[in-house]
């Protein structure tokens, strides 16, 4: 391989690029620019949930129940409604998510001793939004039990409610959140977003970049030139691995000072690892671009070959390990997965080389899988 002719053509590329305004802007801003809608746009911390009230019994225990829901960060009430009827509209109309009523007689039967059934109406159409919204209903009914519990044993023990309370609840757990103490999910949505900015700008800038050759023609010069295909193809992709190198930058500069998320590894072994997954993902764009003859074509082809496993397969929303064997088999297919994994844990756990070396690895094999196939696939003639 003759560098000089691979420097000549990379400078050739350069100012190509230079020269079409809207491309070289579009290499930059695209990738800065979904970082920051996604960002804003995809949080998956549920808190806030509108929510009404029918309270049927109006005594200081049906308030001081309710009074746990309204004060609660998860929750924000709306308002008191008179009948059941007037609930459903409400929540029809996405007014409100979730409601309770509280049925006659609620404090009577239980200074009586007897247990009471409160109705909760929740929106399900979105199952996660509902699962976790169910999770914090049950935790404030406990909470309010125990309490009920700890006033009767002290009632009736003479004990103090501090014992009472050690009483009611004998086993009580102590959670501690490991690498995410707050469940903020921006801190593992940012490291993800990398994974998915970075699968989906290096192909969609390469493809175009070597197939708007084909169209104007001058790859013609190519086909007639004494330079071989791998002086071009390193050439060519070059200047595409140096603009992603510093998205890579941008963007973890914006996960880290814009959106707070912690950055406890390594950045050598971060950055390098990086280098790694935009080579792989310009490998993909070059792959692309020697089946599509239009830049249009380059593009819907470059869209369905990395919107689907960085979405489906990578553990962006599903973690992999909730998936069934055969889509557990498929995401271990892409390259999105194991860089998803680098990058969580190089953001969140502070883990390396050490623990991530094989999903490095698999990103080199993917690497010169896919050069390899470009390598092999691109010939200096005209295809008919």
């Amino acid at each position: 391989m003759n560098l000089t002719r691979v420097k000549a053509i990379t400078c050739k590329e350069w100012r190509e690029i230079l020269r079409d305004r809207l491309f070289l802007s579009l290499a930059f801003i695209l990738p800065v620019s979904m970082m920051l809608i996604f960002g804003y746009g995809m949080k998956m911390d549920v808190e806030h949930i509108p929510f009404a009230v029918l309270d049927q019994d109006r005594t200081a225990m049906s308030r001081d129940y309710l009074h746990l829901f309204m004060d609660s960060r998860y929750f924000d009430y709306k308002g008191h409604v008179e009948s059941e009827r007037e609930l459903e509209p409400l929540l029809a109309g996405s007014r409100i998510r979730f409601a309770i009523i509280v049925p006659p007689e609620f404090q009577k039967n239980l200074l009586a001793g007897r247990p009471v059934a409160v109705q909760s109406l929740i929106d399900g159409t979105f199952p996660f939004r509902t699962s976790t919204s169910k999770g914090y209903v049950v935790a404030i009914n406990a909470a309010f039990n125990g309490r009920l519990l700890a006033g009767f044993i002290s009632q009736r023990m003479g004990i103090s409610p501090e014992q009472a309370a050690a009483l009611a609840q004998p086993v009580k757990p102590q959670l501690r959140y490991l690498y995410n103490q707050e469940l903020k999910s921006i801190w593992s949505i940012a490291p993800s977003m990398m994974m998915f900015i970075l699968l989906m700008t290096p192909p969609f800038l390469t493809a175009l970049g070597v197939v708007r050759e084909k169209e104007n023609g001058s790859i013609y010069n190519i086909y007639s030139s004494t330079v071989t295909r791998g002086e071009f193809l390193a050439g060519k992709l070059l200047p595409y691995v140096g603009i992603s190198v510093v998205n890579v930058l941008l963007l973890w500069l914006l996960a880290v000072t814009l959106f707070g998320a912690p950055f406890k590894g390594d950045p050598l072994f971060f950055f390098g690892a990086s280098i790694i997954y935009v080579t792989c993902t310009t490998g993909i764009g070059l792959l692309v671009s020697l089946f599509a003859r239009t830049q249009v074509a380059a593009m819907m082809i470059t869209v369905v070959v990395t919107i689907v496993p960085a979405v489906l397969y990578s553990g962006l929303l599903v973690p992999i390990a909730s998936m069934d064997a055969a889509s557990q088999f498929e995401a271990h297919l892409f390259p999105a997965m194991y860089y998803t994994d680098i990058a969580l844990g190089s953001f969140l756990k502070g883990i390396g080389m050490g623990q991530l070396w094989g999903r490095v690895a698999a990103l080199l094999l993917y690497t010169l899988v896919l050069w390899t196939a470009s390598y092999l696939l691109f010939h200096k003639r005209v295809r008919a």
